[in-house]
């Protein structure tokens, strides 16, 4: 019995929305290495020229740090920004401001770091991400912050800060 292989074709094939993958990762255009890998687009002391977001992370480290792996874990998963820029008390900020009375707060940031790094394409280690966020955790947050922002601005009618 012969098969028919002549199919008539009534429409043509239909575009599909695209699953939206994020911003802009290298907004200001940081040059890439051979690598594939880049600086971070501000310096780590250079968190004093976000003075506002700086006093944040300074005072209210906890919130900063919350809001920071909210918008990021937002990013990762919908690939848009978050658009009420995140609770600022939620489990997160509890945890972290549990462990900031202990003084051993750092520790949760050297995950937040790598998975910003890894996001990000950013040089760097697992030991560079602890000594940061020991030596510095307001200056390290706030560079992690300004780093999503980043991306966060780079959508088209999107503007959002601290």
């Amino acid at each position: 019995m012969p098969i028919d292989t002549k199919e008539t074709v009534s429409s043509q094939p239909q575009a599909t929305t695209p699953m939206a993958t994020g911003g802009n990762r290298n907004a200001l255009n940081r040059e890439v290495g051979v690598d594939g890998q880049r600086d971070w687009s501000f310096d780590l002391f250079d968190c004093t020229s976000a003075c506002g977001l700086c006093c944040l992370a300074a005072w209210c480290p906890c919130v900063v740090y919350s809001k920071n792996k909210q918008r990021l874990q937002h990013l990762q998963t919908r690939g848009t920004p978050l658009p009420s820029g995140g609770e600022r008390y939620d489990g997160n900020c509890c945890i972290y401001g549990s462990l900031l009375i202990t003084r051993f707060a750092w520790i949760l940031q050297i995950g937040t770091r790598a998975d910003i790094r890894g996001r990000y394409n950013i040089r760097g280690d697992t030991v560079g991400d602890c000594l940061t966020s020991w030596c510095c955790h307001s200056c390290s947050l706030t560079q992690e912050r300004r780093e999503i922002e980043l991306e966060e601005n780079s959508f088209e009618g999107f503007s959002q800060s601290t």
